[in-house]
């Protein structure tokens, strides 16, 4: 004797397609967690977005870069490194997530620090269109190193 059963082929495609969805949505999510620190990062496409990217605050640079290279974020970190790393954290950037991967360096000529008398240069770090880091370094014998914020910004903030 053989038994029959009624199928809904609604509910069937409805619950096909509730699953297909949720396969999607996974994949999705765990496909971008591998570099989930980069979505918080500030994305550049280009030299035009880095330079906007400066001047929004305040900076004004040449339009080119002077220099521009890969650079290795170190694996091992040393007393140096975590001083630079000190620095990007205090503007929201944390380079100890990009250990060991490499990263390109975007070095521009500053022409509006307040003061200059030597050269004073804006770098930004760049990993996968994101930045994740980098600094003002006035070149002077008695120059810093400072975060984008610049001094005037910052006594406007405290």
């Amino acid at each position: 004797m053989f038994m029959t059963a009624k199928v809904d082929l609604k509910k069937i495609l409805m619950i096909i397609g509730a699953m297909a969805a949720v396969v999607i949505a996974l994949i999705l999510l765990l496909g971008n967690s591998s570099d989930a620190a980069d979505t918080a990062a500030p994305a550049v496409s280009g030299n035009d977005a880095r330079v906007e990217f400066l001047k929004g605050f305040g900076w004004e640079v040449a339009a080119s870069p002077t220099e521009s290279g890969q650079v290795k974020i170190p694996e091992q970190p040393s007393d140096v490194f975590d001083r630079y790393n000190q620095l990007q954290k205090s503007q929201g950037y944390d380079l100890t997530q990009y250990a060991g991967k490499t990263a390109m360096r975007y070095v521009y000529k500053v022409t509006n620090y307040p003061g200059a008398t030597d050269p004073v240069y804006a770098t930004v770090l760049v990993y996968k269109n994101q930045i994740i880091g980098g600094d003002i370094t006035d070149t002077s014998a008695t120059g810093v190193v400072q975060g984008f914020q610049s001094k005037e910004q910052l006594k406007v903030e405290s």
